[in-house]
């Protein structure tokens, strides 16, 4: 605890605390309770060897990355795995390391990719070659497959209900496009985040892209997005990226995109030139369906981080267009908006289809305040906490709703039959 403190302190001469935003209601007529407050969370394990932390990503085709922190030195960064509970077939050794910010120390970060594996297969592992067993399932190959979509996703006691409504849907992939543990520059909180998600993070690939709290960048001390690099490493290098911050990926014929905003993206930036070449190499007779996620949303009726996207969208937006993306899905903003296909500002059939579903359940709030009258272009629109739930059922349609937790239970607010660009004519 004295640590903590100290750390605190340290960074009080460095950092300005923004306040929330609040405002009056959105007018879209929903009564919402109190804010809940922060979790407490026991983040040390009872032994230091035992992985805590531990969670899963897709690592190139039929292949998985198990990453754990352990407080143990010489554990070894080795993953045993198999069909069958207790009985490992086969093992994969990874790599480790661990990183310091001011007074904080991490612990051993473990990496280890594991594969072939089956599609749509049940396989037990453990990871360091000792403590408890986990499971996870690997995804289809083919349609359907399911995705659990929320952002902003913090560490509060709606931050829990939103957990345990994605632990009721049926899921196959979890998409969080940025703000994870809203650690702040308190390290301490990054560990806390990871013991909170494990339960789901384990058993299922969450893929993720930053957002703006995970920058933590000190001037003149720290460089950003350390403990994040550090911690979640996604498939940019299997992606042909050259950056953490942004990369791609395929799972049964969805081609994915991770947009970052935090780092360059106008027409001289290397995430330009990669994401051209990722949307040329996308072959839509194997991936009909394309997905884009980024933290920052380009449409956005709310007060909130207004035009913040502007310079990413002018750069981009063209280019997302002309290669048929079906759906843009952001965060940033702490509350849930869902547009008409829109290019260029208007309604357009081959357009994209915006998301903004940065309500995950952080501990700033919710974001009220929406422009009156309501943009054409925006369909629905509320801030309250909740998850979104995208099945794509097979090449041509897909089922988007989401889930308002504010009630305590799963509530479907919004819901919408997707049909793909390709299907329609769009894609050429």
């Amino acid at each position: 605890m004295g640590r903590e403190v100290t750390e605190a302190a340290i960074l009080f001469f460095f950092l300005c605390i923004s306040s929330p935003v609040t405002g009056d209601g959105s007018g879209e007529g929903y009564v919402r309770p109190l804010p809940r407050q922060t979790l407490s969370l026991p983040w040390r394990p009872k032994r230091s060897s035992d992985p805590q932390q531990v969670h899963i990503s897709l690592a190139g085709a039929e292949h998985m990355r198990i990453t754990w922190i352990t407080g143990d030195a010489s554990s070894p960064s080795i993953v045993e795995y198999g069909t069958l509970p207790g009985m490992y077939t086969s093992s994969s050794r990874g790599e480790r390391a661990s990183y310091k910010y001011l007074l904080y120390s991490s612990g051993m970060i473990n990496h280890v990719v594991i594969g072939p594996l089956r599609s749509n297969t049940v396989y037990f592992y453990r990871c360091g070659g000792q403590g408890p067993e986990f499971q996870l399932k690997t995804p289809p190959s083919q349609f359907p497959i399911a995705f659990a979509v929320v952002g902003d996703l913090g560490q509060t006691g709606w931050t829990k209900s939103t957990l345990e409504h994605i632990n009721q849907c049926k899921y196959d992939v979890h998409l969080l496009p940025g703000d994870l543990s809203y650690a702040d520059y308190q390290q301490h909180l990054w560990d806390s985040f990871g013991a909170l998600v494990q339960p789901l993070a384990s058993t299922r690939p969450w893929m993720v892209t930053e957002g703006n709290h995970e920058k933590e960048s000190i001037l003149f001390f720290k460089s950003g997005f350390q403990a994040y690099n550090a911690r979640w490493k996604m498939p940019y290098e299997e992606s042909g990226s050259t950056s953490n911050l942004y990369y791609s990926f395929e799972v049964a014929g969805v081609h994915i995109i991770m947009l970052g905003s935090y780092t360059d993206s106008d027409e001289n930036s290397d995430q330009y030139a990669w994401l051209k070449d990722d949307l040329t190499g996308v072959d839509r007779e194997r991936t009909p369906w394309l997905i884009v996620l980024s933290h920052v949303p380009w449409y956005n009726s709310n007060s909130a981080h207004q035009g913040e996207g502007k310079s990413m969208m002018a750069a981009m937006e063209s280019l997302l267009y002309a290669a048929g993306v079906d759906i843009f899905i952001a965060g940033h903003v702490h509350a849930y908006e869902r547009t008409t296909r829109v290019h260029n500002g208007g309604f357009d059939p081959c357009g994209l289809m915006h998301i903004t579903i940065g309500d995950g359940g952080n501990r700033e709030g919710l974001a009220q305040r929406f422009y009156n009258p309501k943009p054409e272009w925006s369909v629905f629109r509320e801030a309250s906490f909740g998850h979104g739930e995208l099945k794509i059922v097979n090449s041509t349609h897909a089922f988007w709703s989401w889930h308002r937790n504010d009630d305590d239970e799963s509530v479907k607010s919004d819901e919408v039959w997707i049909n793909s660009l390709a299907s329609i004519g769009c894609v050429r």
